[in-house]
């Protein structure tokens, strides 16, 4: 039994409806026969002021005069009407709710005020609803569909959460067409009670879903859902398609559900942390969400390709090696058993190629069975599988050299059972997919989808989708992450800021904020903070050359284009002229930082940010001049756990950076991740922390130095 109370919602043992009519062109009457025609076996109660009978079903004016409380409301109305007929139903013990109706905070400042009524009308009474502004719900197990959209073909295992009731309402037909069917899916609407990660931890719990598809135009509390999506993915794959991150995506976004849109980067970290597969289309969100519910689990990345032709089989095989897969060659052993089943010139060192041979089940059953069961692969993509659908296309042309045969008779003949060939990947334990640009007028492409094989209509399709499998295999073996307990705040730390907030500083100089970093463990220069010359002279040979000259003030923050920094300072006299120079540049008098010159190639920075929506994040990437250009930097949530952390460093791009590169070391990746640890719970214990920038942190050698480093106050 589920926990979420969800369950209730989910499984009512009666409805009622306010605004089904007799008019079939009406929204609310083509909810009310979804609920009626698709199977629901509990008791239906048509709410109207005036019809006696509702699509042959007594009909009832008010929820007061119904006979019983019906477990689930929905709503199907004019928003001006809504309150008074949600009230009535929360004074007869209604608990539950959907609430299809519009005109909410989605169309501004007064629906918003409408929307605020609603929520409070629905804690007065107890109630949890679906809602407002939403397409409802389906559930296969209970034969309950809420939607206008008439439900076909039997139960599957994909469950479905959507921010858009179109994705899941109107894809219905689209999806079974292409032999996918869900589990459970929620609309979820503008999300003024019920929202996609109550549904997420319901789906999670849910043992009739495989796999959970989510569309997402915001989250609403990233912290949450960071919190529940690490609890499913690691048993179930969580795959999501957002949309908002872009300024034309937001604005979309917040004139159709009210949703605020997030920085596009940051859900890309979010989604990383939490072990959810990000997709960038609804169709990919629908076929690799699929493959995800229905395929065995993989358990490597060696991948086969069987095709009959060359083209698809070379796409497949650029698609999943760019997607984290390899394409083995073939043993000496394997090829020799496939070598006599294929014509002279096919390949079969993997791709297996038959070059448009028309025996299919050597193809769909023989190699099939040979590959799977040959111990060299973790997966199999094929292309090709085609009987009925072909012969179809070509009867047109070769009809006139088959006289008296019609076309039924030779689709009759060329068609076989296939259900033993479908059922090949759950009889090897081996996932499959399948590409064919025949549809389910196809006898293969049917009987794969039938028995739950994902059919793709291209080859880069069925490639990605199988990578899928691998890429969730790699979240799934990640293991626990470690999370350090959260030590009291340094005292010595906890005294810069308060004297900065003291000083009515906006930031800490740099000198300051190295000293405040220094207290929980982050490297830095040895230096010293000085006021005039003489001051310099001595922290320079104390340090002992060559040193770097900043100014330090925490009213300068950015002193690099201001010829405020002075680099590899050989000598004395250097080292006074670079002083007031720097003092002619500032134009007032300022302290100079003496440091350690910190030398090395590799210029990285590490940081905390904060955003209004997903509150402190981490930053780590490459550093240094090149920041803005390369645009390699990746983000997480604070606080980090150690795996958080190792997973930053070996995303970005140009991690190559920091293994042996062009006679240089390998940076020491634990201290890495340690001072990302660290940097991630700093705003914890000093909330008056913004933003921390270090920028650059040299790789001196292998170890990570904090050479510039800002840290912003509220």
């Amino acid at each position: 039994m589920s926990a979420s109370f969800l369950h209730s919602l989910m499984n009512p043992k009666s409805i009622a409806i306010v605004g089904a009519s007799n008019n079939p062109m009406k929204m609310g009457t083509m909810h009310a026969l979804s609920i009626i025609k698709d199977g629901f076996k509990g008791k239906f109660y048509p709410i109207h002021p005036s019809e006696k009978t509702v699509l042959g079903l007594e009909a009832f004016a008010a929820p007061e005069d119904l006979p019983e409380a019906p477990d689930l409301a929905i709503f199907v109305l004019p928003s001006k009407y809504l309150l008074g007929f949600f009230e009535s139903f929360g004074r007869v013990g209604t608990k539950s709710a959907i609430v299809i109706t519009a005109g909410f905070k989605e169309i501004g400042v007064d629906g918003a005020a409408l929307e605020q009524q609603l929520k409070d009308m629905a804690a007065k009474y107890g109630m949890r609803f679906i809602g407002p502004n939403c397409m409802g719900l389906v559930n296969r197990e209970a034969d309950l569909n809420t939607t206008v959209m008439p439900l076909i073909g039997k139960p599957g295992h994909l469950g479905m959460i959507s921010q858009s009731g179109t994705y899941v309402a109107q894809t219905i037909v689209y999806l079974q067409k292409r032999g996918i069917h869900f589990s459970k899916a929620v609309s979820v609407g503008n999300e003024a009670d019920v929202n996609i990660i109550d549904v997420l931890e319901y789906l999670g719990e849910d043992p009739h879903t495989n796999a959970v598809a989510m569309y997402i135009e915001t989250i609403r509390d990233p912290r949450r859902f960071l919190e529940v999506a690490k609890k499913i993915t690691p048993r179930k794959p969580v795959i999501a398609q957002y949309v908002g991150g872009s300024e034309a995506g937001g604005r979309a976004g917040l004139s159709h559900t009210g949703a605020m849109a997030g920085k596009n980067y940051l859900y890309d970290g979010l989604f990383r942390q939490a072990g959810v597969i990000r997709v960038d289309t609804v169709e990919d969100l629908y076929a690799r969400g699929w493959a995800l519910a229905t395929q065995p689990p993989i358990h490597g990345n060696r991948i086969g390709i069987i095709t009959n032709s060359g083209g698809p089989g070379s796409a497949i095989a650029d698609t999943c090696e760019a997607n984290g897969c390899v394409m083995p060659i073939f043993s000496a052993s394997l090829q020799s058993k496939i070598k006599p089943l294929m014509p002279p010139h096919a390949p079969c060192g993997n791709p297996v190629d038959l070059t448009f041979s028309m025996d299919m089940g050597i193809m769909t059953d023989t190699i099939v069975d040979l590959v799977m069961q040959s111990g060299e692969v973790d997966g199999v993509v094929l292309h090709g599988a085609m009987s009925t659908g072909f012969m179809k296309a070509v009867f047109p042309h070769v009809s006139h050299l088959l006289p008296g045969i019609a076309l039924s008779d030779l689709v009759n003949q060329t068609g076989r059972q296939l259900s033993a060939t479908a059922s090949k990947p759950f009889d090897n334990g081996i996932p499959m997919t399948v590409s064919s640009f025949f549809d389910r007028d196809d006898a293969y492409t049917e009987a794969y989808e039938d028995a739950g094989v994902p059919v793709l209509d291209a080859p880069e399709k069925a490639a990605r989708a199988m990578a899928s499998l691998v890429q969730y295999k790699k979240i799934r073996d990640r293991g626990p992450d470690t999370h350090f307990s959260l030590a009291d705040a340094d005292p010595f730390a906890a005294q810069i800021i308060d004297d900065a907030v003291i000083n009515a500083q906006s930031a800490l100089d740099e000198y300051a904020a190295k000293k405040f970093l220094a207290c929980y463990g982050i490297p830095v220069p040895d230096e010293r903070l000085v006021h005039d010359a003489d001051g310099v002279v001595a922290a320079a040979n104390d340090i002992g050359f060559p040193v770097v000259l900043k100014a330090c003030d925490p009213d300068i923050l950015h002193k690099s284009d201001q010829n405020l920094v002075h680099v590899n300072i050989m000598d004395v006299d250097a080292a006074i002229h670079s002083y007031h120079l720097i003092q002619e540049a500032a134009g007032r008098p300022v302290p100079v930082l003496a440091a350690k010159m910190i030398s090395g190639r590799r210029e990285l920075l590490a940081g905390i940010t904060c955003d209004a929506q997903f509150g402190h994040c981490v930053a780590f990437g490459i550093g240094g001049v090149l920041t803005e250009a390369l645009n390699d930097i990746t983000y997480r949530l604070a606080p980090l756990g150690l795996r958080d952390a190792e997973e930053m460093i070996a995303e970005v791009r140009s991690a190559k950076l920091l293994g042996h590169y062009r006679g240089m070391p390998p940076a020491d990746v634990s201290l890495l991740a340690a001072i990302l640890v660290r940097l991630s719970k700093i705003p914890l214990l000093h909330p008056q922390i913004i933003e921390i920038d270090i920028n650059p942190l040299i790789l001196s050698g292998s170890q990570p130095v904090a050479v510039d480093a800002l840290v912003v106050l509220k």
